[in-house]
């Protein structure tokens, strides 16, 4: 029976700072490594639950989770690929703003459509702003047409779920154990495309940082049965 883990990043500094932080490349924060720690030891600590893959997106704080986590889980020197399509959303000019102080500039309504709603992106980032990916030398090989300027939810789907398919799904049909950690709306995407959750109960779904999510799935990678380790 396939296994997918499923691990948002720790904390991230602008995690508590409550700023949209998107692509943007931020480490974590102490809170975050320990969140990390935590959820290696919890992996460690789940009987026949042995990760023989991963994959994570090419941000540090997702990096990092993975380099902790593994190695907690006694895990390090198993294969770890990295791929853009596996990054946070992208928050367009939102990047870097304060969460509370944009809702009271915009309203709380639009706000959250900017945040939750599967089909609402928010403004884009011109193409010469330093923050748009391509001048972020980590993109020179992705095709500028593929690099967002912004994104909803339903873009990332867009962009991930070919990547999962191609990439991840034939680990998981070889029968290995694989880890992906990645980000509260990159992961948001996969688990509605897993779940097969609607647009509209998608909104409602926040993915914890630092707690794994077991799947267990069938021979056609249709899920079994999904639970977070450490919940009751």
């Amino acid at each position: 029976m396939p296994t997918l883990v499923l691990l948002r990043h720790g904390q991230s500094a602008w995690n508590a700072e409550n700023r949209f932080t998107g692509w943007i490349d931020v480490d974590l924060s102490a809170e975050g490594e320990d969140e990390a720690h935590q959820a290696g030891k919890l992996i460690a600590a789940e009987e026949g639950l042995v990760i023989e893959v991963a994959f994570t997106s090419v941000l540090t704080r997702a990096v990092l989770t993975a380099d902790i986590a593994l190695a907690e889980a006694g895990r390090s020197f198993v294969p770890v690929h990295r791929h853009w399509r596996l990054n946070e959303r992208h928050y367009g000019a939102l990047q870097g703003l304060n969460k509370a102080e944009t809702a009271k500039k915009y309203g709380d309504d639009q706000v959250k459509a900017w945040r939750r709603s599967y089909n609402t992106q928010p403004p884009p980032l011109a193409l010469d702003d330093p923050m748009h990916p391509i001048n972020d030398a980590r993109y020179a090989n992705v095709p500028a047409r593929s690099l967002p300027a912004t994104e909803c939810l339903r873009d990332v789907v867009v962009r991930l779920i070919p990547y999962f398919e191609d990439a991840i799904a034939p680990e998981l049909l070889s029968g290995h154990t694989t880890c992906v950690i990645a980000h509260g709306n990159s992961l948001r995407a996969l688990v509605k495309y897993l779940e097969e959750i609607s647009d509209d109960d998608i909104i409602d779904l926040e993915i914890p940082t630092g707690v794994p999510r077991i799947y267990e799935l069938d021979a056609h990678l249709a899920v079994v049965s999904a639970r977070y380790l450490g919940s009751s």
